[in-house]
């Protein structure tokens, strides 16, 4: 059997349209191979945008201080974050906490969000107890390993 040219068209349709770039048929003694050159894409230079102007009117610390962090003194078992990302102490901007000081949580519950590359990452206790202290606050960042709660 000989390929008739309208079959390699549509063959070549399909390659384009599914977003492929290599398709292979073999019947036989005979075979075909469609290929489509893939361009490497390069990095271009990106223009970064300027830092916002902060009024006269909004108070600005140096800037060799860093954002002073919440202070937490141990106080029981910690919860640690698994990684890198964004605290969220609710599922929601105005839904209720997961937790709060002095409540009671159980082995599995969800205990906050962790944002990493855009994806949401509920945290649950490993342990059941009593929250005696949170560290961080809505919206802050977190590191791998950083304290987020105490509890008892």
């Amino acid at each position: 059997m000989i390929f008739d040219t309208s079959y390699i068209k549509e063959l070549a349709e399909i390659l384009s349209k599914e977003g492929l770039t290599e398709i292979v048929l073999e019947d036989g003694e005979q075979a075909i191979s469609l290929r489509k050159e893939v361009k490497e894409v390069v990095a271009q230079p990106v223009a970064v945008p300027a830092a916002p102007v902060v009024s006269a009117c909004q108070p600005t610390a140096p800037a060799s201080e860093a954002p002073a962090k919440q202070e937490c003194k141990a106080a029981g078992t910690p919860i640690t974050s698994p990684m890198v990302g964004t605290f969220y102490s609710a599922s929601a901007p105005d839904a209720a906490p997961f937790v709060e000081v002095g409540k009671t949580i159980s082995k599995g519950d969800t205990v906050c969000i962790i944002e990493a590359m855009k994806l949401m990452n509920e945290i649950e206790s490993e342990f059941s107890g009593k929250v005696t202290q949170i560290c961080v606050k809505n919206g802050d960042p977190v590191e791998y390993g950083q304290v987020l709660m105490y509890v008892e």
